[in-house]
């Protein structure tokens, strides 16, 4: 898939049929995100596969949206190591970024689903206080196929429910090529 197709097509579900995802998309998918640029090549994070239904029973307490947590067929959780760098959020986020854009390739809907108790999702994981979890991620296949293709990137540009581009961007100043 292309890679500015799979960008705005990819939209977040919360509802997944019951089959597993593979173990080589869910190696790609971990792949992408250990891949993820980071300041200073720091990789602050660490990703947890959550198979064991006794934990997610558990972590779903811990978490905004439980259902989701309890019945993706894929849970990873990303923490990230915090000590030492002040940019360990937002690299996690790049990775976690990159990890839910791969499920989206492998044909996997995903949603990220936060974590109202931090402290005890960490206990309950085995992490630190250094190495806080700081976000779930929920892959497995969409109970109806997803098909990116069947619209023109300008469609799902034109049909994602965000605010305009120039409400964002502000620029302050261009530089002026020279020949």
């Amino acid at each position: 898939m292309d890679a500015y197709l799979a960008i705005v097509s990819k939209r977040d579900e919360r509802s997944f049929d019951s089959r597993p995802v593979p173990e080589e998309a869910v190696q790609r998918i971990l792949e992408a995100g250990r891949l993820a640029g980071s300041a200073h090549n720091r990789q602050p994070w660490r990703f947890l596969v959550v198979d064991d239904r006794d934990v997610r029973s558990q972590l779903a307490v811990c978490a905004f949206s439980p259902g989701l947590v309890v019945l993706a067929p894929l849970l990873i959780v990303v923490a990230a190591v915090t000590e030492g760098t002040r940019f360990a959020g937002f690299d996690a986020g790049r990775a976690a970024q990159n990890m839910l854009l791969a499920g989206w390739a492998e044909g996997l809907a995903s949603c990220p689903a936060g974590l109202a108790d931090p402290a005890r999702a960490a206990a309950l994981l085995g992490l630190g206080d250094g190495d806080p979890p700081l976000v779930a991620l929920c892959f497995g296949y969409p109970r109806r196929p997803r098909d990116p293709s069947r619209r023109a990137v300008a469609d799902w540009v034109r049909r994602a429910r965000r605010r305009p581009l120039a409400d964002v961007v502000r620029r302050l100043g261009r530089a002026t090529g020279s020949g």
